[in-house]
C-alpha cells in the first residue's frame, strides 16, 4: 500500500492511501493536515497506517509539532491510533464534539479531549476551524465535520466516501461517485435529518470538500452537497418504500433534486 501526501488547498494536506482488496475497485482511506501555528490532524487513521502516516506527516513538518487531532466519529478508522498520535506529539490533545468526548473520547483517549460545542471555532494561529455537529449523518451519535474558514475547506468524513482509484483532488462533480458508493456499501444511517444536514453544509459556500475515502473535490462545494443530500433522500424513500404497507405515499417525489440541477 502506497501513502501519498497531496496539497488540496493552501496548507491543507490529504494523505491518502488506497487499500486495493477492499470492494471490487479499492477504498482509500485519507487523512487531512492542517499546517498552521497549531498544526491539526483531521482523522487518525488504523493503527495499522500509523508508521505510513507520520512519515507522510513528516514530509510537511515535524509530527511531533502536531497541536490538535480530531476525526468525524469513533471508528477504527477515524481513531484507531489516535492514542499513537497522542504519543508522538506530546502536545497534542483530541478535539472533538461534547457529545464524543462524554460518551467516548473522555475514556477512550490517553489525554483528556477538549469538547466543542456546535458551532464553536478554534484559532489556529492563521487558520480558524469551526466544528458542525452532524448527528447520525452519515452515521454514529456523536458525527461531526470541521470547516476551515480561511481556505473554505470542509473537513467532511464520510459524507462524500466514495470507493476506486482516481485523482486525490477532483473538479468534476463527485456527487454520482458518491451517490454509486452508498448504493453498493450502504454506509449512511439515512436518518430523517438528513436533508437538513447536507442543507445546512451547504450554506458554507465550501470551496473544497476533503473527503475521507475517495476522491476530495474542489469547486462549488454547496452544490455537490446539496446533489448527494437529495439523492440520499432519494434512495432512503426507495428503502422504506420497498418494506412500507401497499399503498402508503412517499414523502419525497424528487423536488429537491431537481431543484439541485443536473450533474
Amino acid at each position: 500500500m502506497e501513502t501519498r501526501i497531496d496539497e488540496i488547498a493552501d496548507r491543507i494536506y490529504c494523505i491518502s492511501t488506497h487499500v486495493a482488496d477492499i470492494g471490487p475497485r479499492g477504498f482509500g482511506f485519507n487523512q487531512i493536515l492542517v499546517q498552521a501555528d497549531e498544526p491539526l490532524l483531521f482523522h487518525c487513521g488504523m493503527r495499522a497506517l500509523f508508521p505510513q502516516v507520520r512519515e507522510a506527516v513528516a514530509r510537511v513538518m515535524p509530527p511531533e509539532r502536531l497541536r490538535w487531532l480530531s476525526f468525524a466519529h469513533v471508528e477504527a478508522d477515524e481513531c484507531g491510533a489516535m492514542n499513537a498520535w497522542l504519543a508522538a506529539a506530546p502536545g497534542a490533545q483530541v478535539l472533538h464534539g461534547e457529545v464524543g468526548c462524554l460518551v467516548s473520547l473522555n475514556d477512550l483517549a490517553d489525554r483528556r479531549p477538549r469538547a466543542m460545542k456546535d458551532g464553536e471555532g478554534l484559532d489556529l494561529g492563521g487558520r480558524t476551524v469551526r466544528l458542525i455537529a452532524t448527528p447520525q449523518v452519515p452515521h454514529n451519535w456523536e458525527s461531526i465535520v470541521l470547516f476551515e474558514e480561511c481556505t473554505r475547506t470542509l473537513l467532511a468524513g464520510d459524507l462524500l466516501a466514495s470507493d476506486g482509484p482516481g485523482p486525490v483532488l477532483d473538479r468534476e462533480d463527485v456527487s454520482e461517485r458518491v451517490l454509486e458508493a452508498e448504493r453498493m456499501f450502504r454506509a449512511h444511517s439515512l436518518a430523517p435529518t438528513l436533508g437538513a444536514v447536507f442543507g445546512r453544509l451547504a450554506q458554507l459556500q465550501p470551496c473544497v470538500l476533503a473527503s475521507m475515502h475517495g476522491r476530495c473535490y474542489e469547486g462549488d462545494g454547496a452544490r455537490v452537497l446539496r446533489r448527494i443530500g437529495a439523492g440520499l433522500e432519494v434512495l432512503a424513500e426507495e428503502i422504506a418504500g420497498a418494506t412500507a404497507p401497499a399503498g402508503a405515499s412517499a414523502r419525497w417525489r424528487g423536488e429537491e433534486l431537481r431543484d439541485a440541477g443536473p450533474p
